[in-house]
């Protein structure tokens, strides 16, 4: 099995756990309190697991098969490669406090990765690389899965998985 249609299939498989995950947060409360608690006492684990996951992806994807980065891969890469590391830390010290550092960066880089996206659903000669001449089109699809998973869209999966973790385990911190 290639490993990139690995990566497309845990990126389904994130979709699919974050929309049930969703659903039982909206229509089952007493479910969503077991999730909750599963989500909150696991949260630096599961969090390192999707950092560490969309790092040594990206690198895969650009050292070993050689699709160059374009310039919003690079800003994405800047928001996900310092997760892995404070995770990292964070499990191997006990911190909880990391959760903190990786909302931000996931909300930022979320916001970066679905942009991209949108870019490649919607080809914009605009778009903020196109015209660069020090990496590729923004709007270059090196593999498309399942008729919508893209690189960007794994990296806006990643993101959005880390922010909810870290917002689930935040939120029961304060209260």
């Amino acid at each position: 099995m290639d490993l990139i249609f690995l990566l497309a299939l845990l990126t389904i498989l994130a979709n699919i756990t974050l929309v049930i995950v969703l659903a039982v947060y909206f229509l089952k409360k007493t479910l969503w309190k077991n999730i909750e608690k599963l989500i909150v006492k696991n949260s630096i684990k599961y969090a390192f697991i999707v950092a560490l996951t969309a790092t040594l992806g990206s690198l895969y994807l650009s050292e070993v098969r050689g699709f160059a980065p374009c310039r919003l891969c690079w800003f994405q890469r800047i928001f996900m490669y310092p997760q892995a590391v404070i995770l990292g830390v964070a499990l191997i010290k006990k911190y909880k406090d990391a959760l903190n550092y990786t909302f931000p960066l996931s909300l930022i880089g979320g916001i970066i990765a679905i942009y991209h996206y949108y870019l490649q659903v919607f080809p914009n000669a605009y778009a903020p690389c196109a015209t660069v001449g020090f990496s590729i089109s923004c709007n270059e699809r090196f593999f498309t899965y399942f008729g919508y998973i893209t690189i960007p869209w794994m990296s806006f999966t990643a993101f959005l998985l880390i922010a909810l973790i870290s917002f689930v385990s935040l939120k029961i911190f304060k209260d």
